[in-house]
């Protein structure tokens, strides 16, 4: 039986069983603020960044990961590539600590204009990666992207002191499950923190993790993230309530995000403390 003939562009979806392309670590990186700069600082900065990531790489001894990128591509204000996704725990601890540090050494020898502080944002999924062109062209490419430009990495970031915070990362939940639930990477699950990601004027919207290596300032007070609390100073931690008669039903949860040591998240039935300090090591707070 001769082979059915499909267009060039290949088989239309769900039309035929297939294989998977290979899974690959998505890993991208958006300057604050890029475009607020002179122009004449532009082309200096596109070729910074690519240095920055690979000497954090190496840093976190991750210099192999930098010489086998995947469908790298240098996007201006950022630059992103994918790699073998079983380096993800390592690109969560130790590399977004380095890349912390070293951004902030970069940044106390740099001019008022030429600071540079870095959004990161990790993903995973099957991506094509056969070396022809059109390769990591994807659904999880495109969501790594928009984890990148969601408002939660944002606000974060824009409300943290330029002096101290360098980096504010978002990974995906997929990521999360597979590099941080399972006891996989440095940090503990409780130095992230839940949000539901989403971008304006895009019709998108996922469960995501930020993890901020050093955290500073605002970023202690949840309603930077649009928690509700009120305009009169700072959000206060709750008092506990009176124990009930009878045991009561599990909450609801709704904005379960932010810095204060009161915020809860929910994970496997269990409320969570999150917990506000992190010093880029290990381990519980």
């Amino acid at each position: 039986m001769s082979a059915t003939a499909f267009p060039p562009s290949g088989p239309a979806p769900w039309s035929v069983s297939r294989d998977l392309p290979p899974y690959r670590g998505i890993l991208a990186v958006d300057a604050k603020d890029f475009t607020g700069r002179p122009a004449v600082e532009h082309v200096t900065l596109t070729t910074t960044i690519p240095q920055l990531l690979h000497q954090a790489l190496e840093r976190a001894g991750l210099e192999q990961l930098w010489r086998d990128q995947r469908f790298a591509n240098n996007t201006g204000d950022g630059f992103v590539f994918g790699f073998d996704p079983v380096a993800l725990p390592r690109v969560i601890h130790p590399f977004l600590n380095e890349l912390q540090e070293l951004l902030t050494d970069y940044n106390i020898h740099a001019t008022a204009t030429g600071r540079l502080r870095l959004r990161v944002s990790l993903h995973v999924g099957p991506l094509p990666d056969s070396g022809a062109p059109g390769d990591g062209n994807g659904t999880p490419r495109n969501d790594t992207h928009r984890l990148l430009d969601s408002t939660p990495v944002k606000a974060i970031l824009a409300a943290s002191s330029e002096s101290i915070t360098q980096v504010a990362a978002i990974v995906s939940q997929r990521v999360f499950e597979d590099a941080v639930l399972s006891g996989y990477t440095r940090l503990h699950p409780d130095r992230f923190i839940e949000v539901p990601a989403t971008v304006e004027g895009k019709n998108f919207q996922q469960r995501a993790w930020l993890f901020v290596p050093a955290p500073s300032g605002n970023l202690y007070d949840r309603r930077i993230l649009g928690d509700g609390a009120g305009s009169e100073g700072p959000a206060q931690p709750e008092r506990a309530p009176a124990p009930p008669a009878e045991p009561a039903p599990a909450p609801a949860v709704t904005n379960n995000y932010g810095f204060l040591s009161n915020a809860k998240t929910v994970r496997g039935g269990q409320h969570q403390h999150v917990h506000g300090s992190d010093s880029g090591q290990g381990g519980t707070a």
